[in-house]
């Protein structure tokens, strides 16, 4: 099974990374308001970038990779694709 890490960027300009096996899926919950906490209040939302993976291991590596760069390092990452 494919895993993806993905970044949103939030209606109030914030971005969010998160990883899933269902990207379509996760954004859909998210929109719905029954993702993550942090998502819920600032719809909409838009994907902006996400990577697949080989497997949940390198996917949860990946996105506290990501959790940890700037905020200019993830606009850039977003711009990269």
């Amino acid at each position: 099974m494919a895993w993806h890490v993905y970044l949103l960027k939030c209606a109030d300009g914030t971005l969010y990374a998160g990883a899933t096996n269902d990207v379509s899926k996760r954004i859909a919950a998210h929109a719905a308001g029954k993702g993550a906490k942090y998502v819920r209040g600032r719809c909409p939302i838009a994907l902006v970038w996400k990577r697949r993976v080989k497997d949940r291991s390198a996917a949860l590596r990946l996105e506290a990779r990501v959790k940890r760069m700037t905020r200019k390092e993830k606009l850039a990452l977003a711009g990269a694709d």
